[in-house]
């Protein structure tokens, strides 16, 4: 062999690394005589793969090293020096793995990249014509496409495991995918070499943890599936991803087989002409000249032919096995479910030649054929070699897997396993060994045989292995008889990066509920199935579900499982002994025979070899060997002669290899061909010996769990009498024990199993991901739960009935008990049961030695030391707080003991702790007598106090105790406080008054969730607290359950008050009463729903603002004192159909309407706007009725009485005396609509008829005045004396006792507090508001002078206290605007309102600004100035509307408050003046509509526009057009636009700025037609504004000049925008008297 080029030399080096060192050795030499041979890289190696006759390995970095017989390369590396793959250089590989005769690696991308024979497309290379001599010399990538989303993504691989002809990977999203030839790629296809990774449909939707391959056949680690989940594995949100749908084993009706028609799911159905030809169909067993079955495994095979380093396979010229059948027709061959990969030309010249060559003596086959009628010592005699052997017993089709018919089984055919040359007696010539069937009789001979001894005694060894195998015998498919459906689904847009080794469940720790899937030939028995039978997809193997299977190892024909127990099972080939045992194959899982003490955590499996690495005796892992020895080469060549079937020397057992002792701490083992390796770590300052220490502890203790689970627990459980044995209590806390028992067990298997993956995965050994610092928050969990439950089952004496049932249970098997405990004594003691349940509890302190050891090895400042000193510092206070309570339960059961009795017993509870307790008279009252008897006794959650045969309970949660320092009787005093009795306490010394006032404080500070170290002495312990109590004596709380906020044992905080009679409190508490905010909900009885209460509250009462919900229907929304209804408030009726339905909105005294408010009759159709006394109207009011009826006058008694004013809908006025409601009886007055007028006595009611005494006037014909308006408002409430209850609930608020009577400074404070507390108790605000508040929340600098630097300041402030109803300025607005909004909506929305609903609004300007005024003492009178800033422009004081003179700036009430309040008063404030204006506009609008119909021109011409003003030309999106005589609504349209604007504003300063913006831009269009400076004058300006008013066509605008000229501040009346607002009401007047005609 030419030498490799490429090896690099820096890669090597003579100081080797202190970490993956890699030992390879020979696994057919004799275990006393190996030496094995070191790899020296000056790397660490953090992965090793063997194939057949070479390996690959992963050195740190990503480099990939190979060595051994690179056929597809023509070279042969030394294991001393492997070969870089160069062109792998770059890609950062993180996983290897090595073939029979290919390659492949993982990048760390999740990119495949495959080299080697590529023959049966296991490299994946799909390019015919770049493979030279099929195969791949150097590493290609491999592209894994899920086809199956759209659009396809491709797949992130993570492990990958190869075979003799097949590639498994695993994707990130746990999902197998194969490619290659044969049955073991678990595929639903009939077409191979499959080139292209194609997923396993029958795992679909299952997550596989691991994938192993051997020659033929594949194994794969599946999580198993939640009870829950199996029903709905068939949904379609289970399919969504195209996964198949899974039919679970354990709902279906397993199908039931005699003993003599064994069972065997072959995967393929069967056809008529199979079921009715089953002899015909058999195939015949590959028969060699050596006179053996092809079923031989390749160990034995080498048996019978001695290897060499020149005489292995040469790739060219094997024969490569698919699991095939060859379909005879047409003379070709074709690749199916099983067909040969190799193309044939003529099945029966092939048949010929292959009989001539392969059998040279008819004796031989005759000698062959006789032996396939007997069993053998390895049970081959009835094997079919490597076929897949169609029994006509087989069961339903349902149990078959899908897949292409076989049509000719007579044909198929196998090709040698071994795949080597076989040495002729001509020296040297080699020929490929046969895979053809001899001749058509010898295989009919020999199916018969074959099938009789089947009937007899079967090929398998179910009989052996009792209910296993029928099990075996009757384990289905995962899937339906016809495949998975496939589903297009989007494709993901992320990966999960979950490597096989670091699967967890969910919490990041491996899951230990797994499944063990094989496929693939299984004529060795090597898939575990109970028969030698194949299979073409995976299936699982039910004798390992529920072993905790942890990993998988396939060799070339037998099988390995290591489960969490550190137990090994194996199945298969076992001619080398392979197994771990000295009976023949097995084909179902089977115990290997370990020695005891031994723990095997790693295993792998090669050609005919196995190899484990155990937790032995040492402090280090020790090797342990499984297979062919060497001997002599004359009794080696003895032995094949006299038996051919018999293997070389083997083990029996697992031996240990004993130059393990020297390799230091091996971290990972791997087995290949004939090769073994180890990868072994020297201990740098006791690092890896920590780990390694902690590892083998961790499995040791996993181990003695479940040894204790199926000794001790599983037994005792299912044990009929326990319940009985054990009584009611102590029986549900045995099972709780034994739940938390196994929990515990299970948390350890997987933190076992972690630890040991932790170490075999060098890649990733970051100590940050260290699994008791990662998950330390689980583990410290579950040993408090577990202690938890052990001492509540000791406390109530539990173990000393469980020894009892033990006695009855466990009677022969006392010494496993007593070594299970620890102790060389008896089992019939109770302290053994109890010291083997508190032994996990030792682990704890093991767990933080072993992390301060670790952190030694780093330096202080390191994010790894600090790690694993805060774990080290959690896992020994854990240690040292269960040790605590370990004490605290056994001195519990001392106590219980000996204090037994009916008072003591209903004390007695499961997770109840003494502490302490005073029989020796060391605590008693103060004040109690001489002969009196007491006792205290205090437990972990309450204080008992015994007198005798009585006793009180004081739970914790609310007890409170403290010392009394100032006393003066000089005795040891402590003051117990509790919610409805305080007490003091004497001790007898200073000692005992230290020691129970710090238990006291201790156990306070631990029932409230604290450390439980407790306070000092003289110090209480969480005055304030959160807690439950239910009360018994308290007058006000009486037999109420309250849960919420302590203080020095009264309820203070937030709580919730539960009284029996329904009465439920939620809020503030304060000094034991209800105090601020709170919720209560109060039955009543005479309604079927309960009142309900929003609001505050002060001093037990419901006091303040607050919004009560009656159970009647009615609402009250307003302010209360001492629980009545006081101040501002609104009151909704309940529903219409009430009498009492209507709304009232004003205030109220001692629970009356008192004062001035504002009733809403909805029933009568009237709104009452008045004064009240006593619920009833009272004084000065106006009455409005649906039916437009006005009245105005006073009130008495709630009746009409005395002067009024009645305005009918009509405009007929009545003014007169009146006695009751709407009835007239004295001297009055009555002018009618057209002006005639009534004078004199007038009696009876208006809507009846009047009986008049008068004098009826008729007006002079010759006076031409107008109707006189009724004088309306006389008689009604003057509007400053409106609303002043809601003006002092502001003034309240602010803190002060009335109209500026209080200090400024509280006010502000008072704010603060008032936004603070909204925006904290109100979690649900928006973003925005939350901001206004934190805004609010700082004082603004009110002290100093107003300047008009700071008012815009001001200006803003007030703007943002509007817009929030915690602010008492924007609840004050809030509140104005739904008083008036409730005033002159509805029937108040009357014209003869208007001039009311004027003063009233400027009424709330007046009152407002007194209050700002009160907050920013710098503001001026009401009109007056502020002196400007010295540097002002003076275009700002041009352009400021509220400046009348450079340099001042004049403050009105209207100026800043306008702008808050008018818009939101705008809808009916001017819906009033669009009635008043009613008439006018419509003469107005008439008007608009006749003059709008002419042209421009003639407009103009009409209303005498100067000719020079008229414009020509017109712009239209930038181009000129002329306007003619003809055009429309083409001049002055800017104007025109900006003049209609008005309509969107609301203040009059916002109109008079479009008033004014319209006046500049007419301005602005007539400059064009003018020369030189020009200004207006009224003769020309009048007539083109009135045709842009014209024009503009605004709606209701004799309401809008009304309403500027009512609203406007008086100070611009005089100024340029009054004379401009003038010009607008002429125009308005002037349109509204244009002639008709």
């Amino acid at each position: 062999m030419e030498k490799p080029e490429g090896s690099p030399a820096d890669e090597r080096g003579l100081q080797p690394p202190d970490r993956g060192l890699l030992h390879v050795w020979p696994s057919e030499g004799g275990t006393q005589q190996l030496c094995p041979e070191t790899v020296l890289l000056s790397r660490p190696v953090m992965h090793i793969s063997l194939g057949e006759n070479h390996g690959i390995l992963l050195a740190q970095g990503g480099l990939v090293f190979s060595f051994g017989e690179l056929s597809w390369r023509g070279v042969s590396v030394p294991v001393s020096a492997p070969v870089l793959e160069a062109s792998l250089l770059g890609r950062t590989v993180v996983h290897v793995a090595a073939g029979g005769f290919h390659c492949g690696a993982i990048s760390e991308q999740g990119g495949v990249y495959m080299w080697g024979e590529n023959t049966a497309g296991q490299c994946g290379q799909t390019d015919r014509a770049s493979v030279t001599n099929a195969t791949v010399p150097e590493p290609c990538p491999v592209t894994v496409v899920d086809s199956e989303v759209v659009p396809p993504v491709v797949v992130r691989v993570i492990s990958l495991a190869c075979g003799w002809e097949h590639s498994l990977a695993l994707s990130a999203q746990n999902e197998l995918w194969a490619w290659g030839s044969g049955c073991q790629l678990g595929l639903v296809t009939n077409t191979f070499p499959v080139w292209k990774p194609q997923k396993v449909e029958h795992l679909a939707g299952r997550h596989v943890i691991q994938v192993a391959c051997g020659a033929h056949h594949s194994l794969a680690l599946v999580r198993s599936l939640p009870a829950q989940d199996f029903s709905a594995q068939s949904t379609p949100k289970m399919r969504e991803r195209g996964r198949s749908p899974q039919c679970p084993l354990a709902d279906r009706e397993e199908l039931v087989t005699t003993d003599d028609a064994v069972y065997c799911p072959l995967g393929v159905e069967l056809s008529e002409v199979t079921r009715s030809e089953p002899s015909s169909r058999r195939r015949v067993p590959r028969l060699h000249p050596a006179g053996m079955s092809s079923g031989s495994s390749r160990g034995s095979s080498a048996s019978l032919s001695s290897f060499s380093d020149d005489s292995r396979s040469n790739p060219k010229q094997r024969n490569f096995p698919a699991c095939s059948r060859l379909e005879a027709e047409e003379n070709r061959a074709e690749c199916a479910s099983q067909t040969d990969g190799s193309p044939k030309a003529n099945p029966a010249s092939d048949w010929a030649a292959n009989k001539d060559s392969a059998f040279s003596d008819d004796l031989e086959l005759q000698s062959l054929l006789d032996k396939l009628s007997v069993q053998s010592e390895s049970q081959n005699a009835t094997a079919t070699g490597d076929t897949d052997s169609v029994s006509s017993q087989t069961g339903s089709e349902d149990s078959c897997i899908s897949s292409t018919p076989s049509s000719d089984l007579l044909t198929s055919s196998y090709k040698d396993d071994s795949n080597f040359k076989m040495q002729t007696n001509n020296g040297g010539a080699s020929a490929p060994l046969s895979s053809s069937p001899v001749c058509l009789e010898e295989v009919r001979l020999c199916v018969e045989r074959e099938r009789q001894a089947l009937l007899g005694c079967s090929l398998t060894n179910a009989h052996q292995k009792g209910n296993a195998a029928a099990s075996g015998r009757r384990s289905l498919p995962g899937t339906p008889t016809h495949g998975s459906p496939r589903r297009r689904r989007q494709a993901a847009s992320g990966s999960l990066c979950a490597g096989a080794a670091s699967d967890d469940s969910g919490d990041g720790l491996p899951s230990l509920e797994t499944e063990v899937w094989s496929w693939g030939r299984g004529s060795e028995g090597q898939l575990g199935h109970g028969d030698q039978l194949a299979r073409l997809q995976p299936l699982c193997i039910k004798s390992l579900t529920g072993q905790e299977v942890i990993k998988v190892a396939a060799g070339s024909h037998h099988s390995l499982a290591l489960t969490a127990q550190c137990q090994v099972y194996s199945w298969g080939s076992n001619l080398c002994g392979q197994l771990g045992r000295v009976d023949g194959p097995v084909t179902v899982p089977q115990l290997a025979k370990l020695s005891d003490g031994l723990r095997v955590w790693d295993l792998s499996a090669g050609q005919s070899h196995s190899l484990l690495l155990a937790d032995g005796d040492c402090v280090q892992p020790v090797l342990l060997y499984c297979g062919q020895q060497s001997e002599s080469a004359h009794s080696e060549k003895l032995q094949s002669q006299s038996s051919p079937l018999k293997t070389k020397s083997c083990t029996e057992r697992p031996t240990l290899l004993p130059f393990c002792i020297e390799m230091s701490y091996i971290s990972s083992v791997s087995g290949g061909g004939r090769l073994c390796a180890a990868l072994m770590d020297h201990n740098v300052m006791g690092f890896i010996a920590a780990i390694h220490d902690l590892a083998s502890r961790e499995r040791q203790f996993s181990c003695w769990m479940n040894d204790v689970r199926r000794v001790v627990i599983a037994p005792l459980r299912k044990k009929e009498t326990a319940c009985q044995t054990l009584g009611d209590p102590c029986t549900h806390l045995f099972f709780a024990l034994c739940d938390s028992f196994i929990q515990l067990s299970k948390l350890i298997g997987r933190h076992a199993t972690a630890l040991s993956y932790f170490l075999q995965n060098a890649q990733s050994r970051d100590v940050t991901s260290f699994p008791l610092l990662t998950h330390s928050e689980h583990f410290l969990e579950t040993y408090k739960k577990y202690c938890s439950a052990v001492g509540d089952f000791q406390v109530m004496d539990g173990f000393q009935s469980l020894h009892k049932l033990s006695l009855e249970c466990l009677c022969g098997q006392q010494a496993v008990l007593s070594q299970l405990c620890g102790s060389d004594q008896s089992v019939s003691k109770e302290f053994d049961l109890v010291s083997m349940f508190y032994q996990p509890l030792q682990q704890l302190h093991h767990y933080s030695r072993v992390l301060l050891k670790m952190a030694t090895c780093y330096d202080v400042l390191t994010e790894e030391y600090q790690s694993l000193q805060q774990g080290c510092s959690h896992y020994e206070a854990l240690s040292s707080c269960l040790r605590r309570k370990k004490k605290e339960a056994e001195t519990t059961q001392l106590f219980w003991k000996t204090h037994s009795g009916k008072t003591t017993e209903s004390l007695r509870l499961p997770q109840r702790r003494v502490i302490c307790e005073s029989s020796n008279r060391s605590l008693t009252p103060q004040f109690a007598g001489r002969f009196s008897n007491h006792w205290f006794i205090l437990f972990n959650d309450i204080l008992v106090h015994t007198q005798f045969s009585s006793f009180r309970i004081y739970p914790l949660t609310c007890l409170w105790a403290k010392t009394i320092t100032e006393d003066g009787s000089g005795f040891y005093t402590i003051k117990i406080i509790c919610p409805e009795e305080s007490f003091t306490l004497v001790a007898s010394t200073p000692q005992e008054k230290n020691k129970w006032l710090r238990s006291l404080n201790q156990a306070v500070d631990q029932v409230l969730g604290g450390a439980g170290q407790g306070s000092s002495p003289g110090v209480t312990a969480a005055v304030c607290r959160t807690a439950s109590y239910k009360f018994v004596t308290d007058e006000r709380f009486r037999d109420a359950q309250y849960s919420g906020g302590w203080m020095a044992g009264r309820v203070h905080g937030r709580g919730t008050m539960k009284w029996p009679d329904g009465r439920v409190y939620k809020g503030n508490f304060k000094g034991g009463l209800e105090d601020g905010y709170g919720e209560c909900v109060m039955p009543n009885k005479a309604q079927d729903k309960p009142d309900v209460y929003q609001g505050q509250w002060k001093e037990g009462k419901i006091h303040g603002f607050g919004k009560y919900k009656y159970g009647s229907g009615e609402v009250y929304d307003g302010c209360f004192c001492d629980g009545r209804r006081h101040g501002y408030g609104m009151l909704s009726a309940g529903k219409l159909a009430r009498t009492s339905s209507g709304l009232f909105i004003g205030q109220w005294v001692q629970d009356k309407k008192t004062g001035y408010g504002v009733h809403d009759d909805i029933m009568r159709g009237e709104k009452y706007m008045g004064f009240w006394l006593d619920d009833q109207r009272h004084g000065s009011a106006v009455v409005l009725t649906q039916y437009g009826v006005y009245f105005e006058g006073s009130f008495k008694e709630n009746k009409m009485s005395g002067s009024g004013l009645l305005v009918s809908d009509d405009d007929t006025v009545f003014h007169g005396e009146f006695s009751d409601d709407w009835t007239v009886n004295g001297k009055g007055v009555l002018m009618l609509a057209n002006g005639d007028r009534l004078d004199g006595l007038f009696s009876g009611e208006w809507s009846a008829g009047l009986k008049v005494v008068g004098t009826y006037v008729k007006p002079a014909m010759d006076e031409n005045k107008e109707k006189d308006e009724p004088p309306l408002g006389q008689y009604a409430v003057p509007a400053a004396q409106r609303w002043i209850c809601v003006f002092d609930e502001c003034w309240s608020r602010l803190g002060c006792d009335g109209a500026g009577n209080g200090e400024r400074t509280a006010a502000w404070e008072n704010i603060a507090v008032t936004i603070t507390t909204a925006r904290r108790q109100s979690p649900d605000l928006s973003k925005s508001h939350t901001k206004v508040l934190e805004s609010l929340e700082f004082i603004p600098q009110y002290g100093e002078a107003v300047t008009t630097a700071n008012y815009d300041n001001i200006r803003r402030y007030l703007t943002k206290a509007c817009e929030t109803p915690h602010h008492p300025l924007g609840w004050l607005v809030e509140t104005l605007v739904t008083a008036y909004r409730m005033t002159y909506v509805g029937v108040g929305s009357n014209r003869r309102l208007l001039r009311q609903a004027v003063l009233e609004l400027q009424a709330y300007l007046t009152h407002l600004y007194s209050i700002i005024r009160f907050l920013f003492p710098g503001l001026p009178d009401d009109g007056g100035i502020i002196p400007d800033t010295p540097d002002i422009s003076p275009y700002k004081t041009r352009r400021n509307s509220n400046k009348v003179d450079q340099g001042v700036l004049v403050v009105s009430c209207s100026s800043l408050l306008l702008p808050l309040l008018l818009p939101r008063l705008y809808p009916p404030l001017f819906t009033l003046y669009c009635l008043q204006q009613e008439q006018e506009e419509a003469q107005y609008w008439e008007r608009i509509l006749r003059l709008n119909k002419q042209p421009d021109q003639a407009l103009l011409g009409f209303l005498g526009v100067q000719e020079k003003f008229w414009p020509h030309w017109m712009s239209i999106l930038g181009e000129k057009k002329q306007i003619v005589s003809s055009s429309k609504d083409a001049c002055f349209i800017s104007a025109v636009e900006t003049l209609q604007q008005i309509s969107t504003t609301f203040t009059p300063s916002d109109k008079l700025l479009v008033i004014q913006k319209t006046f500049e831009e007419l301005t602005l269009e007539v400059k064009p037609f003018l020369a030189g400076d020009f200004l207006w004058c009224m003769d020309d300006l009048f007539p083109l504004f009135l045709y842009v008013v014209l024009r503009a066509r605004v709606r209701n605008l004799g309401a809008e000049v009304s309403l500027i000229e009512d609203l406007m501040d008086p100070s611009l009346q005089h100024g340029e925008m009054g004379l401009m607002f003038t010009t607008l009401k002429a125009c308005f007047i002037q349109i509204q008297q244009e002639s008709t005609t």
